[in-house]
């Protein structure tokens, strides 16, 4: 059963006026500062606010100076609605975050949003909003803490050692993706996350009673996490489940505490009106004279509050000295290991890691990308021992395990994740490994079921976080499982996401290259897509930056003038080659240009791009085995597009992509049909089998 802690308030003290002092300066500035909005989420902020103190103030160690010390606790404001609790926290414990900021909380080119984004305000470790997200980014940067413990900790030099704390909330809970990081959090017995919950009773309809009225303590402990249930007001019951909390490190924390949305507030305390819109005028007067507060001036900090909350600096200081000591003493005793942990920090690659990339040569038989990749990847790991992940229970499929090292589930320096059947919950951690630093993770799925995971792929874009993801059985050409698994819109889908990088490779060594291009990749997510079927190793010029120009010629004309060009991604670059010899062999001078990545070629000078694409040549041929949609950029109003506006089938691979019309004879028909639209006398017909 859940631990039920409610103590008797002490007697008044000095300290007591002080901390009733510091919460409630919280409370008006969020009030102040979106009153002044005329827009945000007052409610969240005043009912957590004396929770957040305690832990702020107590127990969250980390440096206001410098908000990247790399042993610093880890905060989430998972419920990111309620920003004005950390924009707060942020400017009154020392961080560069200026009151002039919390003035202009949701106004064009401010530091405060409406929601936090990581990499803008200073001291926040994630970008969050969408609810859940938090959640499992918090599950990801404890995972990453483990992990860099086990990897670089030695007995008597502990230079990885800090706590993930969060704050969600009744929507958090209510989201999938954080029952799915809740349940793999436990089975992992993460110890050192702490989350409390701000259990307010109050979504944007109402009640939760409305929707929600599982008992969530008994959830948390059916995966395996330690519970405790507190008067969310009550600071002493705050400090002893937090000591409690950071004493058990056999399960991960759960703290629910019973707080009320706008507290203090006269007529909008526990009311759904509290959550997303200011309080008004008038109600921000009343609640100001509830608390004893001066009416005038908005945004009023007591001097007292100020120096106690500043007292953060001093603290941060002095522990990152401390730890510095540390770690001045570890780096002589250990000075290989040192230098590897700063240079994963700092995101640089091991010198001369690069050579360990597999080749493959055209003399190979042929291997499914998805294949290719596996062998990459097994190849580079031992030189990257930051590179890390796993797969939704699909790693024989994906080939994504890593044969040489431990499983995350039986060794805290395991390198291989089985983060089970939850896609969503897989992309949330993948998000907070990345957030945590020093470590490059990547995961694994179908690409049908990148569906599945889409906000924590976006929200990595966003963010410009690092994460790799390797998506399989990326066609129709996959077969028999049919239209439930053969993805079709998911590459267009997937191509529209800023700043993601969607590289598909024609083959084994375009695969190789894409890896590269991954690892290279510090400020945006990659995603690479791979077969299921086989494919030939292609025969290409010699050269390194082919596939990181995204799109290349890779078959010409040779001495015929060019008339049209033909361009692939993936599995289809091999059908375009095909289709180019029955119309090379009937006097047509054809180009295949294999194209990798929109993204990378959009990149390119202009002059390189009309290089690979010449603007006068426009007759041009798409073939993609996916939705048609956006490859019009490609091919111009003249050109035409070898597509699928359907959702395939179930039959063998080789099967449904013929009944799909993508042959070699078909290729070389559309093409011919354009040839034919331009300038019917010079078109020749291609010669059909039988």
């Amino acid at each position: 059963m859940a631990e039920k802690l409610s103590m008797e308030s002490k007697p008044s003290t000095e300290q007591d006026r002080l901390d009733e002092l510091c919460v409630n300066t919280i409370r008006v500035l969020a009030m102040d500062a979106v009153e002044k909005a005329k827009s945000g989420h007052p409610g969240l902020p005043m009912g957590a606010a004396a929770m957040a103190y305690v832990l702020w103030t107590q127990f969250l160690r980390h440096n206001p100076s410098n908000p990247q010390w790399a042993n610093r606790d880890r905060f989430v404001l998972s419920a990111g609605h309620g920003c004005m609790l950390l924009y707060a926290l942020l400017h009154l414990t020392g961080y560069d975050l200026p009151l002039d900021e919390l003035k202009r909380l949701r106004q064009w080119g401010s530091r405060t949003p409406g929601h936090p984004e990581h990499g803008l305000t200073p001291g926040v470790e994630a970008t969050t909003g969408p609810l859940g997200q938090g959640f499992g980014n918090g599950v990801g940067m404890a995972l990453g803490e483990r992990y860099l413990a086990a990897t670089f900790n030695r007995p008597g030099h502990a230079i990885v050692d800090h706590f993930t704390y969060a704050i969600v909330s009744d929507g958090d809970l209510m989201e999938g993706v954080a029952s799915e990081a809740a349940s793999l959090a436990g089975h992992l017995k993460l110890g050192k996350l702490v989350y409390l919950y701000d259990d307010n009773h109050i979504t944007i309809e109402g009640d939760t009673s409305l929707a929600f009225t599982e008992n969530v303590s008994q959830r948390f402990e059916a995966y395996g996490w330690h519970v405790q249930e507190i008067d969310g007001n009550d600071l002493n019951a705050v400090t002893q489940a937090l000591a409690t909390a950071r004493a058990e490190l056999d399960r991960p924390s759960f703290i629910r505490a019973r707080t009320h949305i706008a507290h203090g507030s006269p007529n909008k305390q526990d009311t759904a009106g509290a959550h997303g819109s200011p309080l008004g005028a008038e109600e921000v007067r009343l609640t100001k004279e509830a608390l004893g507060w001066p009416l005038e001036p908005a945004f009023h900090i007591p001097p007292d509050a100020l120096h106690h909350f500043r007292e953060a600096v001093k603290r941060g200081q002095a522990g990152q000295a401390q730890w510095q000591t540390r770690f001045d003493t570890y780096a002589s005793a250990f000075p290989d290991l040192a230098k590897e942990w700063n240079d994963i920090l700092q995101g640089k690659l091991p010198a001369g890691w690069e050579e360990s990339l597999p080749a493959f040569s055209p003399q190979e038989a042929s291997m499914a990308t998805r294949q290719a990749s596996g062998k990459v990847l097994n190849a580079i790991a031992p030189r990257l021992p930051a590179l890390i992940g796993g797969s939704a229970d699909l790693s024989p499929s994906t080939n994504t395990h890593l044969k040489d090292f431990e499983d995350s589930h039986l060794s805290t320096r395991g390198r291989n994740f089985h983060f089970g059947i939850r896609e969503h919950g897989m992309g949330a951690i993948l998000n907070g490994m990345a957030l945590h630093g020093g470590i490059r993770p990547y995961g694994a799925t179908f690409l049908v079921f990148s569906d599945y995971m889409r906000p924590s792929i976006r929200l990595a874009a966003l963010t410009k976080l690092p994460v790799i993801y390797v998506f399989t059985h990326d066609s129709i050409g996959l077969g028999e499982d049919g239209p439930t698994h053969q993805p079709v819109e998911h590459l267009a889908a997937l191509r529209v996401i800023p700043h993601l990088v969607v590289l598909r490779p024609a083959d084994a060594t375009e695969t190789a290259a894409a890896w590269r291009i991954a690892l290279e990749e510090w400020n945006r997510p990659v995603a690479l897509i791979l077969t299921r079927q086989k494919l030939p190793v292609l025969d290409r010029p010699a050269s390194d930056d082919f596939v990181s120009r995204g799109a290349y010629v890779l078959a010409d004309t040779g001495t015929k003038p060019l008339q049209v060009i033909l361009i692939a991604t993936g599995s289809e670059v091999s059908l375009a080659l095909e289709g180019r010899k029955l119309l090379e062999a009937n006097r047509i001078g054809t180009r295949v240009v294999s194209m990798p990545s929109w993204e990378l070629f959009a990149e390119q000078p202009q002059s390189y791009r009309e290089k690979v694409l010449p603007p006068a040549v426009k007759a041009r041929l798409a073939i993609e085995a996916a939705s048609p949609f956006g490859w019009r950029q490609h091919v111009g109003e003249e050109g035409d597009i070898l597509g699928i506006d359907g959702f395939g089938a179930s039959a063998p691979g080789p099967v449904v992509m013929e009944q799909y019309n993508f042959t070699a004879e078909n290729v070389a028909a559309r093409a011919e049909a354009l040839l034919e639209r331009r300038s019917p006398k010079t078109a020749r017909k291609t010669k059909r089998k039988g």
